[in-house]
């Protein structure tokens, strides 16, 4: 499920555009993840630059007006500051939009998430899905942002799953991003309920939010 990490084009230059203007330092403390890295993500020896606010990265190169109008066009006219409480991410729901389904499955990630934990959602066996994630960025850049998640079958171990969501500058709107088509697992022993531990974080091992749900493989939609 949700097997391929993905970064939509607008996500990439954002990217390039965050290494470009705010190079240097190295992350300070890759402890405490939500969920366990697995042993090939950490010999990457990959160090994101350390985070500058939107502040900073427009005061930078002033004197190149190429690069100022390109920073204009990603980040816009004026540093963007929309909400100065909370966390600077956050993921409203999360949809599974399949075709074999009457309408999107979503999760609405804005309540009480302990409920969710209780509540099984549902996927025919062998389908077409693709995942779409709204979120809002309120304030500065997230560099990397990730949806991973772990699932487990009777309390064992299935798989780790890790979706790259990319890199955004902060808006007013929600923004959104649609993972690309995975298929549900298949086969007898595939069906059933599969418990899930997920979270969203970013480069800086940030976490925005983490739950726990039921997806439950049938046979037929239910």
């Amino acid at each position: 499920m949700l097997g391929v990490d993905a970064c939509e084009f607008g996500g990439q230059v954002l990217e390039l555009l965050w290494l470009t203007v705010c190079y240097g330092g190295l992350i300070a403390d890759k402890n405490n993840l939500p969920i366990e890295e697995e042993e090939d993500e950490q010999k990457l020896n990959y160090n994101p630059p350390a985070q500058k606010t939107i502040q900073e990265i427009q005061e930078l190169d002033k004197d190149d007006e190429s690069l100022m109008k390109y920073k204009q066009t990603l980040l816009g006219p004026k540093a963007l500051i929309t909400d100065l409480s909370g966390l600077n991410v956050v993921v409203t729901r999360m949809s599974f939009l399949c075709e074999d389904a009457p309408e999107p499955i979503t999760m609405d990630l804005t309540g009480d998430l302990s409920a969710l934990k209780e509540k099984s959602f549902s996927l025919p066996e062998g389908v077409k899905y693709r995942l779409k994630i709204h979120f809002k960025v309120k304030r500065e850049i997230v560099s990397g942002l990730k949806y991973r998640h772990v699932s487990y079958k009777k309390g064992v171990r299935m798989n780790k799953v890790v979706c790259m969501v990319g890199s955004y500058s902060p808006r007013e709107e929600e923004q959104e991003f649609l993972c690309p088509v995975d298929e549900s697992p298949k086969g007898v022993m595939s069906r059933g309920q599969y418990q899930i531990k997920s979270c969203f974080i970013d480069d800086d091992k940030n976490l925005y939010l983490s739950w726990e749900w039921t997806l439950n493989i049938s046979k037929d939609l239910e």
